[in-house]
């Protein structure tokens, strides 16, 4: 019987375990494609004909043949290089060409070359990705033999589905998605694809019918299994189908799927059948469209290039009616001396060649060279992030990256930072930190004068030496502790016996007396690896015992009950028989689940173990408390029948269990705490509240549980004791929800009566949408808290603009349990109504959405895997580089692009205006002011390099003042140093400048004569005194603009004056003008007008003419509207060095937080200890496998 599935309201129906299946007919295997899958395994005719893609991924985008015709095709996409490219076709009409062609095809070609020699570049760094993944190498059956092959491979096609793969211990899942065929195994979740966002244990088990084929190969190689399965998606908890073997059908779920990423943990091997590959993958479902990533400043470039094309157009139309008025006033009459063109028959045609000339003449106000010059400038801010030293990371020989050069600006912009938590945050590593027990506390360190002291380097450490199974890589520092070990302390040795028998840790000893444990938590391998040092050793355990190293001494514990831990419960027991034969029941779980269930006995030593874990949830630290009952045996051989039957009873089945459990959890005796230390990375408490001081607003997205999201909050300093109130958001149903969030925004900013919502006044003055939501300010410190369900609802169109709004008003968001599609979603929403720019980071594969979905991409090297870092646009090892990403190279990067692109418009309007003024003089007939020659090697040659000099080594401020003042950070979040007002203040100054630079020479020459009497009041002479002018000028104003002097800056600033001048020599010189007299016309112009004073005279006027007013702007500003960034100067003026960082004291926190009890743990691994399948699957296998390589 075929599984069939309503597309619309996707739902399964699903046939009864035994059913027969019908073979798919071919007529209708390319449709069975669109709604479910079907494969059959080991028919890889079959499969074929469906059309399901390789692994093999291909992210280049040239070859060999492509590359040149292709490159350019995506150049010329480009509206400057299309303009400048349709200009060289008009320069080559020789009725409207004004300038020679070289003038515009020797910078276009100069541009085009180093533009395609950059993305050859980046191109070939793809290919060696991409070839590094294709050529992985895996293990396939092939003809009843294990072959290891790479992805690639053609004669095996191991990536193909449909094939059945060989995986090992400590093995990766590949890159495909495998359905469990032999073995249960527990999978560590490496590359973090699973829901739960940790590199935790979870449990996979194969279906009973193949998991019986073992290691057979032959079984294997001629299982020939159909099966229909949900088509790709990207829900990485839910997966429906059916395998259909020998006429029966069985059901599969998630728990026999194994992801892409996962590693192999717990069992030898076992064996997959592939039924999603490459695109297909859960895993690369969730990643994303990959898109290229524009900055700001590109889009406000393309923008400024659309208004000076319009500009330039209406400038071009006004200069050709002039020359249309002149021509019929005046030239027509005075042809006898400026007589008309063959193919000019009215003044109207005469002003239409026209207007084409001044188009071309007036090119150059589209600066060519611009894009190629940030570039440029781009790729040398990137290599400053390569090399800097202080962004690398010694431990694992990892430097910072820059793996995009288009983003470099975009750094010093960012106003939201989205993170993940575990492994960005935190070292994903729990340490046993501290303890209480019986109401004293242990794991505070204190001096010879009693004096507590922090724990340091140097701090002496605990000897394990009396325990020769101790774990070498165990710290402790409280000798106390082990003193009342030694000596026996009978509450001491019942607090270390419950850590080693109640939990669900499996252990390995391949070598006698090397444990390696495998928990499904961290927190679960903490606690008993404290346990083990301590010398209460967890050895072993099988379905039924549990073997125990009690202080050198063997012993064996009956296991009888496993009571699962469960997200409403918080806790978890063990039911054992000691060898004395005693019933004992041990518990640990979360403080506010276990206080209920203490006797009244224990009041007192509860009022003190309170006190103990409000210690530790001020320094942050995760913490459960630890009880235990000794059963009467009659009365738990009664219990354990009411067990029995809950567990076989078919209705209601999880509350009757609960039920069960309350029976006997009850009158505990409490034995104390333990407090586990998260570890966060270094620096991240420091690096937060920079980016705090520099209004970044940092998110933390996770799949982690809200008490563990929120436990790092307090400890980063994200929130904190001084907050005014914590919102969670945890409905369930979108009114619930709305009603929340609109309570919080009322609490955040009460609405006066006269003023009105500021939402409204968004939506009544833009009613269309895309619109952006304005900056509210909240009348205190606001956290908010929502959790993925809930914010599946808030982020449904109706609800998600509140949802934005209350989010922007508070300090700190935590969204937690999210998938990574919710991730990537919470991103959106920002980009899609606030003008702000977002950076999303993270170590693992489930965030790679929100890594490609924000502005900026950074990926952090950890033990998760790399797939975060080969989406990201940078890449480090510490979450504490990136306050150094952002305040100083960003800020520089932001600040140098601005400096540049004010300087590199005004000098083009500068120089290009000119011509302008002049053609009020010519009769606006299209002539330059300029030599051709000057025309060309202005933008590629004369002010090419103090340009980018200043582009690429100016520093307003050193890297020591960046990171003391994160509030110099803020002009970038608003665009305050280049904007559209700025662009305008350019233009201003460039036509002043203009407006100097041509009337000042041209009234100083006329009706001038030199000492010999002769007048110098030619065009060439005109042209050379403008044109010296002008580079003294712009020369000047980018030295006015240079705050950071090196000895390059001067050698490129001043050297470009000196080598104007011998090449104005060179190209006026005798011998090139009497050999090419048609190219070079001005001879002996040099050399007659350089040595008179009046050129001096005139150059000098004119650049004190046009540096005054810039000069006036930059010394009156600070005084009379100074800026933030002014009053941080200012201060810094007064101070001779940064004061060092302030010392972080940790405050108190209220305990309604403090419990973070195995936040990660998963229900149903208990289950699965208590079936003894796991312990099976475990047995070492007598069977040898072939390998061919």
């Amino acid at each position: 019987m075929a599984a069939g599935r309503d597309t619309k309201a996707n739902i399964w129906q699903y046939p009864n375990e035994g059913s027969s299946c019908t073979p798919v007919s071919l007529s209708a295997r390319r449709d069975i494609g669109k709604q479910e899958r079907y494969l059959q395994a080991n028919n890889k005719e079959l499969n074929r004909t469906f059309g399901y893609p390789s692994n093999a991924i291909k992210t280049s985008k040239y070859n060999v043949f492509n590359f040149l015709p292709l490159n350019l095709f995506e150049q010329f996409q480009r509206l400057a290089n299309a303009y400048f490219l349709i200009l060289s076709i008009f320069q080559l009409i020789p009725q409207i060409s004004s300038l020679a062609w070289y003038t515009t095809v020797i910078p276009l070609m100069v541009v085009l070359a180093m533009t395609a020699v950059k993305d050859a570049i980046d191109d070939v760094k793809r290919h060696q990705n991409d070839n590094h993944v294709n050529n992985r190498s895996v293990l396939v059956l092939v003809n009843g033999r294990i072959v290891g092959v790479t992805l690639t491979a053609q004669s095996y096609s191991p990536s193909s589905v449909g094939n059945i793969y060989f995986l090992k211990l400590h093995e990766e899942a590949g890159e495909a998605g495998p359905v469990l065929l032999c073995c249960v195994c527990v999978l560590y979740t490496g590359d973090n694809v699973l829901y739960s966002s940790e590199t935790n244990l979870k449990v996979k088990q194969a279906v009973s019918v193949t998991s019986e084929m073992e290691n057979n190969l032959q079984l294997l190689s001629a299982f020939n299994g159909e099966m229909r399965y949900e088509s790709p998606n990207n829900k990485l908890d839910k997966f429906t189908g059916i395998l259909t073997y020998k006429g029966n059908s069985y059901f599969l779920d998630q728990d026999k799927l194994l992801l892409r990423g996962c590693v192999i943990r717990n069992t030898e091997w076992c064996y997959g059948l592939v039924i999603y590959t490459g695109p297909d993958t859960k895993l690369m479902q969730n990643t994303g469209k990959s898109s290229f990533k524009r900055t700001h400043m590109d889009h406000l470039m393309n923008v400024l290039v659309l208004w000076i094309f319009l500009f330039l157009g209406s400038i071009c139309f006004i200069l050709a009616i002039g020359h249309g008025i002149w021509e019929s006033r005046t030239g027509y009459y005075f042809q006898n001396f400026l007589p008309w063109k063959e193919y000019v028959s009215s003044s109207f045609v005469s002003a239409t060649f026209v207007f084409w000339s001044y188009f071309i003449i007036l090119n150059t106000m589209v600066p060519i060279s611009l894009y190629v010059s940030v570039e440029i400038i781009r790729l040398g801010n990137s290599c400053y992030i390569n090399w800097d030293q202080k962004m690398f990371y010694a431990p694992k020989n990892a430097p910072a990256q820059a793996r995009t050069t288009t983003l470099n600006e975009e750094l010093g912009q960012v106003k939201y930072v989205f993170s993940d938590k575990t492994g960005t945050l935190t070292q994903n590593i729990m340490v046993f930190n501290k303890c209480s027990i019986n109401g004293t506390l242990y794991g505070a360190v204190y001096d010879k004068n009693g004096k507590r002291v922090k724990v340091c380097e140097t701090t002496e450490k605990v000897s394990f030496s009396y325990n020769k199974l101790a774990d070498p890589k165990f710290s402790f520092y409280d000798m106390t502790l082990v003193e009342a070990v030694k000596k026996g302390d009978r509450q001491v040795h019942l607090f270390f016996l419950s850590l080693s028998l109640c939990h669900t840790v499996m252990s390995e000893e391949k070598v006698e007396g090397e444990l390696v444990y495998q928990a499904q938590s961290p927190d679960e391998g903490a606690l008993v690896t404290a346990a083990r040092n301590f010398g209460f050793v967890f050895r072993s355990r099988t379905s039924e015992i549990i073997v125990v190293v009690e202080m050198g001494k063997t012993k064996v514990y009956k296991l009888l009950a496993i009571l699962d831990f469960s997200n409403v419960r918080k806790r978890m027991s063990v039911i054992v028989r000691t060898p004395e034969n005693r019933v004992m029941l041990f518990c640990k779980g979360a403080d506010t689940t276990l206080c209920q269930l203490l006797h009244p006995s224990c009041r007192a030593i509860r009022d003190v173990t309170m006190g103990h874990l409000d210690d530790f949830a001020s320094e942050g630290l995760r913490t459960l408390m630890v009880a235990y009952r000794e059963l009467d045996s009659s009365f738990f051989c009664a219990w354990s029948k009411k067990h029995s039957e809950a567990c076989l009873s078919l209705a209601n089945r999880e509350n009757k269990i609960s039920r069960v459990y309350e029976e006997i959890e009850k009158d505990l005796m409490l034995l104390g705490a333990t407090a586990i230390e998260d570890k966060l990375q270094d620096g991240v408490p420091e690096t937060i509240i920079a980016l705090n001081k520099a209004k970044i607003k940092l998110w933390i997205l996770t799949g982690d549980k809200q008490e563990t999201a929120m436990n790092i909050a307090y400890a980063c300093n994200i929130f904190d004791n001084g907050m005014d109130g914590l919102f969670c958001v945890d409905g369930n149903d979108g009114e619930t929800i709305r009603q929340e969030l609109s309570s919080a925004i009322d609490k955040m900013k009460p609405k006066p009566l006269l003023e009105p919502d500021p939402l409204n006044t968004c939506f009544t003055t833009k009613p269309r949408a895309p619109f952006r939501i304005p900056e509210e300010v909240p009348s205190g410190n606001y956290g908010l808290i929502i959790n993925g369900y809930s914010l599946a609802y808030a982020l449904e169109r109706n609800l998600e603009v509140e949802l934005l709004r209350a989010a922007c008003m508070c300090k700190g968001v935590i969204c937690c349990r999210m998938t990574p599609l919710q991730k990537a979603q919470m991103v959106e929403l920002v980009k899609r109504y606030k003008k702000a720019v977002t950076l999303a980071i993270g170590d693992g594969a489930n965030d790679v959405s929100m890594i490609k979905a924000a502005h900026i991409g950074v990926g952090i090297s950890s033990q998760e895997g790399t797939q975060a870092m080969l989406n990201s646009d940078f890449t480090f090892s510490q979450f504490q580089y990136l306050q150094r990403l952002l305040f100083v190279h960003g800020r520089w990067s932001y600040n140098r692009m601005c400096k540049f692109l004010s300087y590199f418009f005004y000098k083009n309007f500068a120089f290009t205006l000119v011509h302008v003024w002049y053609s009020f003089y010519s009769g606006f007939s299209a002539q330059t002011v300029y030599d051709t020659w000057f025309i060309t090697l202005y933008n590629l040659v004369y002010t090419s390099l103090p340009v980018l000099g200043l582009s690429l080594f100016d520093q307003d401020v050193n890297e020591t003042w960046s990171l003391h003042f994160p509030e110099l950070y803020e002009p970038g979040q608003h665009n305050l140093y280049f904007n559209k007002k700025e662009f305008v203040k350019c233009f201003m100054h460039g036509v002043y400048s203009s407006f100097v630079l041509f009337f000042v020479p041209m009234r100083t020459i006329c009706n001038s004569v030199s000492s010999d009497g002769k007048e110098i009041s030619d065009y060439q002479s005109f042209s050379l005194i403008v044109q010296t002018s002008l580079l003294w000028v712009v020369t000047m104003q980018i030295a006015l603009e240079t705050t950071y002097w090196t000895v390059i800056s001067h050698f490129i600033t001043w050297g470009s004056l000196g080598f104007y001048i011998c090449l104005l020599n060179f190209l006026y010189s005798d011998g090139l003008c009497l050999m090419f007299p048609n190219v070079f016309q001005f001879l002996g112009v040099v050399r007659n007008t350089l040595s008179l004073p009046l050129l001096w005279l005139s150059v000098a006027l004119s650049m004190v003419l046009c540096i005054l007013p810039a000069v006036g702007y930059q010394f009156l500003k600070p005084l009379f509207c100074p800026s933030t960034v002014d009053k941080v100067i200012d201060r810094m003026h007064r101070m001779k060095h940064p004061l060092p960082p302030p010392v972080q004291t940790k405050l108190k926190h209220s305990s309604t937080r403090r419990s973070a009890y195995a936040f990660s743990h998963k229900q149903g691994f208990g289950s699965l200890i208590t079936s003894g399948k796991f312990m099976r699957s475990m047995m070492p296998k007598k069977d040898s496998f072939s390998f061919k390589k």
